[in-house]
């Protein structure tokens, strides 16, 4: 397994794996020329993120991206992992552990103070997964006002 910064060559892969992901995770269906424009926009300006893709064979199995926060309590940039998708054939063998562990490596060393992500939280895999790699749950919950995509509840 091979991981790597994804360039624009890897864009269709990229959006195939966020649409799929909105649909398993959230049962959204997402609008294909928003994710395009929404993927290129990262991939063209690393100010708004960036992708991180694991490969075997030559294919695109697994990503994530990464986005920016700024903590004033901390002086410091929080590195928020989004966006993470591994293909079903590969899911088991810790293709997310090695996009983790490659991003947490370049966060350390880019003087990051801590990353997040969100976790859904019926999504009892993914928690002990994220706890077995040193995160911990916050006492947080997230609240938004989306313009873009309306859940029906």
């Amino acid at each position: 397994m091979t991981i790597r910064p994804a360039t624009i060559e890897d864009q269709t892969t990229i959006v195939d794996f966020n649409i799929t992901m909105a649909f398993e995770t959230e049962h959204l269906v997402l609008e294909r020329s928003r994710v395009v424009d929404g993927v290129r926009a990262v991939l063209n300006d690393p100010s708004k993120g960036r992708y991180v893709v694991a490969e075997a064979d030559g294919a695109i199995v697994g990503q994530l991206m990464v986005t920016y926060e700024w903590s004033d309590w901390r002086n410091g940039m929080f590195w928020w992992i989004q966006s993470v998708y591994v293909e079903k054939k590969f899911r088991g063998q810790k293709v997310f552990t090695q996009l983790y562990e490659y991003i947490k490596r370049e966060a350390v060393t880019n003087r990051s103070c801590g990353m997040r992500l969100y976790v859904e939280e019926d999504n009892r895999t993914a928690q002990q997964t994220y706890k077995k790699l040193g995160m911990t749950m916050t006492m947080y919950e997230m609240m938004e006002d989306d313009f873009v995509l309306k859940r029906k509840l």
